[in-house]
């Protein structure tokens, strides 16, 4: 996209939560356009990695909702949702774009922890396998805006409120608080995050 087309378009901001998202959609100048809530699968377990892939390698077996699984059935099942995933982020970015009266830009997602390479191996790591699931349908989001020519911004959200307050030159709390009150409930800690995440990939870009 050039950059005066850049300049004119919007912003995305995503808090996930398992398999949802919360995408909040922000002007050049931080004018709120939409808030949604997508969920990228549908019928399947959203955390294969945390729960099924836990049970393959003999972890969390006393808790009541345990089941026991083969580690090959596990790693069959994260690819089932992965490929999920990635439909319903698509689908989900495509009702987006279609929905709004300008195009999008960027997109801001939470950074991704770095974790082993392989499926097998994350499953077998108690640390890794606790945030696979959620750096899956960050992931999964990121590669359905890069696929659509948006440019994917990692955002820190210990740090993203500062930065966007310093973006915009706003006291962002009270900034967030006039957005919600203009939209009207749902307006939660996940709403104000991607809000804050959109503004800082809206006023950040080139």
């Amino acid at each position: 996209m050039a950059k005066r087309q850049m300049q004119q378009a919007a912003a995305v901001g995503v808090a996930e939560h398992g398999n949802s998202a919360i995408l909040v959609t922000v002007a050049p100048a931080g004018a709120l356009l939409d808030r949604r809530r997508i969920d990228l699968t549908r019928g399947l377990p959203t955390h294969p990695y945390h729960h099924e892939g836990s049970w393959a390698v003999g972890r969390y077996l006393d808790s009541p909702w345990a089941r026991p699984t083969s580690l090959a059935n596990a790693v069959a099942l994260v690819e089932r949702v992965h490929l999920a995933a990635a439909q319903g982020a698509r689908e989900g970015l495509e009702q987006l774009a279609a929905a709004l009266p300008m195009p999008i830009g960027a997109v801001a997602i939470r950074v991704c922890p770095k974790l082993p390479p392989t499926t097998q191996e994350r499953i077998a790591d108690t640390r890794a396998a606790n945030v696979a699931d959620s750096v899956m349908y960050r992931q999964a989001l990121a590669s359905a805006a890069e696929a659509r020519g948006w440019m994917v911004h990692w955002y820190d959200r210990k740090q993203v409120f500062r930065d966007a307050a310093a973006v915009s030159g706003r006291d962002i709390t009270a900034f967030l608080f006039a957005m919600g009150r203009s939209i009207g409930p749902p307006w939660q800690a996940g709403h104000k995050l991607a809000a804050a995440a959109a503004m800082v990939a809206a006023m950040q870009r080139p």
